[in-house]
């Protein structure tokens, strides 16, 4: 199931002014520059902001999501026309031969059951041409960066246009490692009405990521810091050889 934060219709519409710093994209779009990328498949890609980010740079997109409200407000945005959008996940696929597969923020940790892991892997395996590269992000479990996600900590306050005031506020409500299960609450000032999204995710520590990936036929060429987070997460390179 996808999480309503993504799925619900008024929840996906504020989602991006919610989340409006996206300079965690960056060290993706240098990654494209790096390796010469002009095809890209896009994993979970939400409302589509990373996907539109490559299009304005005359880049070839492809991107999926299984949460039907966030590809409509991708299809909304300007310039939507040049990405082709397909709700769905990586089994979705039509036959493609991209040079760049990716998973940005936390979407390879949101593919939080096993069996989905594994038909992910094997389906951007597959979209790759032969010399083509993976790269995703995965917090590291050892880091227990879910002890920062309290109320106290994540509550906030945002305007949004068109909606008024959004009031906002996570917090763990379980902890069966490698699972971790949170819940945001969202408040509209305009109506009262509160709604909430309970989100899983599943913290893999290095080695076991790097087993799943050489055997689904990958060969890890790095594992980097995320430029932002420096110490708390994991960048895969995988390469289909």
């Amino acid at each position: 199931m996808t999480d309503d934060c993504f799925a619900h219709p008024r929840l996906a519409a504020i989602y991006d002014p919610l989340h409006a710093d996206r300079s965690d994209l960056d060290a993706y779009l240098d990654l494209v520059a790096e390796f010469e990328a002009r095809r890209v498949l896009d994993i979970g890609c939400g409302t589509g902001v990373f996907a539109l980010l490559l299009a304005d740079r005359g880049i070839e997109v492809v991107g999926v999501d299984p949460a039907r409200a966030s590809i409509e407000v991708a299809r909304a945005k300007p310039g939507s026309g040049r990405v082709r959008w397909i709700c769905g996940d990586a089994t979705d696929l039509p036959p493609l031969r991209v040079d760049l597969v990716t998973m940005t923020g936390n979407v390879a940790q949101a593919v939080a059951a096993p069996d989905a892991w594994q038909r992910t892997l094997r389906g951007a395996h597959e979209a790759l041409r032969p010399g083509g590269r993976l790269v995703f992000e995965t917090r590291d479990p050892s880091r227990r960066a879910w002890e920062g996600w309290t109320r106290e900590r994540t509550h906030e306050v945002t305007e949004v246009p068109g909606v008024g005031a959004v009031e906002t506020w996570g917090r763990v409500v379980d902890v069966s490692l490698p699972l971790v299960t949170f819940r945001w609450t969202y408040g509209f000032a305009a109506d009262g009405q509160v709604l909430s999204s309970d989100s899983t995710l599943r913290f893999r520590d290095r080695a076991e990521v790097e087993r799943d990936l050489l055997a689904h036929g990958f060969v890890v060429d790095e594992v980097r810091d995320a430029p932002d987070r420096p110490g708390k997460e994991f960048v895969f390179l995988a390469r289909r050889p």
